[in-house]
């Protein structure tokens, strides 16, 4: 956050995830090793942002689309991550990016 309320406590984020990924493998075997592990994403994303101390919301989408572009087998994504309550008035704030090449 920007202002000193945000950066004494913590703050709520929800992010928003739509990724692509060739499935192909993974329907044909019907097995979850063939799968994008979303349990890894998941883990890797709430230690990230937990340790994270940005000032704006756009730094730290940019920083989680970084992660998974080139940690997970993932060459596409759309992100949405709001913070709640950060304006009066409104229930949370946002934005939305897509990052990578859709196939």
């Amino acid at each position: 956050g920007i202002y000193d309320w945000e950066r004494k406590i913590r703050q709520t984020v929800i992010l928003d995830l739509e990724m692509a990924t060739d499935v192909n493998k993974a329907a044909a075997s019907d097995k979850i090793e063939d799968a994008l592990d979303y349990k890894a994403v998941a883990k890797r994303l709430i230690s990230f942002i937990g340790n994270s101390e940005f000032e704006l919301v756009e730094t730290l989408a940019e920083r989680t689309a970084e992660i998974i572009l080139t940690e997970f087998d993932v060459p596409w994504l759309r992100l949405s991550l709001n913070k709640i309550g950060a304006i009066r008035g409104a229930r949370d704030v946002g934005v939305v990016i897509e990052r990578g090449k859709k196939k």
